[in-house]
């Protein structure tokens, strides 16, 4: 299924290379692809044959991703650890021939706020040419609202299957970074994990994926455990809550950094031009707590950031600028700022920072020579100190996730933690691979039953809240 000349490194590298995508690609035959991936996808055909009646080209398959540790700060610059789960989104497409009759679909907005494909590019300055007609059917098993990147999977094999219809050719990184900005076009400030993950996974591997520029390693997670994902049934609305959610947080790590950096030596007007994340200002940080005999950046946190929320004239006091000044360019990050009554820079700024540590420490345990059920337990603690971290500092859980995650430990979990954006959504749990099947059960028992009875799920679907699930592969192709 990988490129005929390319090498495993070469596909992996997406630095600032030109090299092509190199998709995996198979026909319908091959006997190479994940079974179920083939499956779905030929589901996919058969449905676009009888709802549309198209002869379908070609497929393209984007997994959903599951994040095992790293919350919230890929768009802070530090690196995240997801894996691909099996769960997908498949897009059918063919490109009408020269000759073939006209067809069109017109979608339009009445909301300038939202824009559509030509826009988009003409805003990049790319050439759209001339417009042609596409018959394409989207079907797919990421549940909406999940955290598992329902939208990136969208997203992803989307863009995959009109460049592979029009046989044009983008290096990985390339595409990683277009569909983060096709998520942030309609107003998510996203960081760029969704989209690597979906791009790069790798089947067996977890990945290690780092910014600036984008790149992963392969992450091969010790034996004997497995990850099972559960969704609370609250449905995270990233997009529409942004104001008050997602975005806000990303606005408090900025304001977070540039108080830091004045705190710390730096004059006001180059922080605020200069300072966009808190990886920006570790340095300083890091410099500040060796000489309080330690490396932790949240040193720095505690003495400079007070943990009273901060008020929007306090920190313009500190910065010497009002903050709409600050994030003229950003309309989101107006929104923001319209809809906050107070600013947690303290929490924000600790918590991210403990977070990329605990990442490092996740990677680190996984390649120790400690034993793998020693190394398990390991995992499963930095799970949890995390989840505590995102519920207590980054406050993004919710009652239901937090119901959903004492359970699992309560069952057996070795870890357990909020996944995703958060404020509903999955959990994912680390459980030993003796126990899964019980595991699931219990969980059904002791929070999904009750949910059944109230018929807000239905109990033959169950399957699809909650599943075990080993690294999956990323993008592919599938011609027919």
């Amino acid at each position: 299924m990988k490129g005929a000349t390319a090498t495993r490194s070469q596909q992996r590298a997406c630095g600032g290379e030109s090299r092509g995508f190199t998709l995996p690609v198979t026909d319908k035959r091959s006997r190479g692809c994940d079974s179920q991936r083939m499956l779905m996808s030929k589901t996919c055909t058969v449905k676009a044959r009888l709802i549309m009646g198209l002869v379908i080209w070609g497929e393209m398959g984007c997994d959903g991703r599951v994040n095992l540790i790293g919350e919230h700060i890929d768009y802070e610059g530090y690196s995240v650890l997801p894996m691909a789960i099996r769960q997908d989104t498949i897009v059918a497409i063919r490109k009408h021939d020269a000759g073939e009759a006209q067809k069109f679909l017109r979608i339009a907005n009445v909301n300038d706020k939202f824009k559509g494909y030509y826009e988009y590019a003409k805003s990049k300055e790319v050439d759209v040419g001339v417009p042609v007609g596409l018959d394409v059917l989207v079907d797919g098993t990421v549940p909406t609202g999940s955290g598992l990147s329902s939208s990136t999977a969208f997203v992803c094999s989307s863009t995959i299957a009109i460049m592979a219809a029009f046989n044009v050719n983008f290096p990985k990184k390339e595409i990683a970074q277009l569909t983060c900005d096709c998520e942030r076009h309609i107003g998510t400030q996203s960081g760029g994990m969704d989209q690597a993950i979906s791009v790069m996974a790798q089947t067996g591997f977890a990945e290690l994926i780092d910014f600036n520029p984008i790149r992963a390693t392969d992450v091969q997670l010790p034996t004997g455990g497995t990850f099972v994902i559960a969704h609370s049934l609250a449905e995270s609305q990233k997009a529409v809550t942004a104001a008050t959610n997602y975005n806000n947080r990303v606005v408090e790590c900025r304001l977070a950094a540039i108080v830091l950096a004045i705190k710390l030596g730096m004059k006001p007007q180059d922080a605020t031009s200069k300072v966009k994340t808190l990886s920006d200002v570790e340095g300083l940080c890091v410099s500040f707590a060796s000489s309080h005999g330690s490396s932790d950046p949240v040193v720095a946190v505690k003495e400079f950031l007070k943990e009273e929320p901060y008020t929007a004239e306090e920190i313009e006091k500190i910065i010497e600028e009002n903050l709409p000044s600050i994030f003229s360019n950003s309309a989101t990050s107006l929104d923001v700022l319209k809809a906050a009554k107070h600013y947690k820079l303290h929490q924000r700024a600790a918590h991210v920072y403990s977070e990329a540590r605990r990442v490092r420490a996740f990677k680190d345990t996984v390649s120790s020579n400690l034993r793998d059920k020693d190394k398990l337990k390991k995992l499963g603690d930095l799970m949890n100190d995390s989840h505590y971290s995102c519920s207590v500092l980054y406050e993004c859980s919710c009652p239901e996730l937090e119901e959903l995650i004492k359970v699992c430990r309560e069952h057996g979990a070795l870890g357990a933690r909020l996944t995703g954006a958060g404020w509903g959504g999955c959990a994912v749990a680390l459980v030993k691979e003796s126990i899964v099947p019980q595991f699931i059960l219990n969980l059904k028992e002791k929070f999904f039953q009750a949910r059944i009875d109230k018929g807000i799920i239905n109990e033959n679907d169950l399957g699809l809240y909650v599943f075990a699930s080993k690294p999956s592969s990323g993008a592919a192709i599938f011609k027919f």
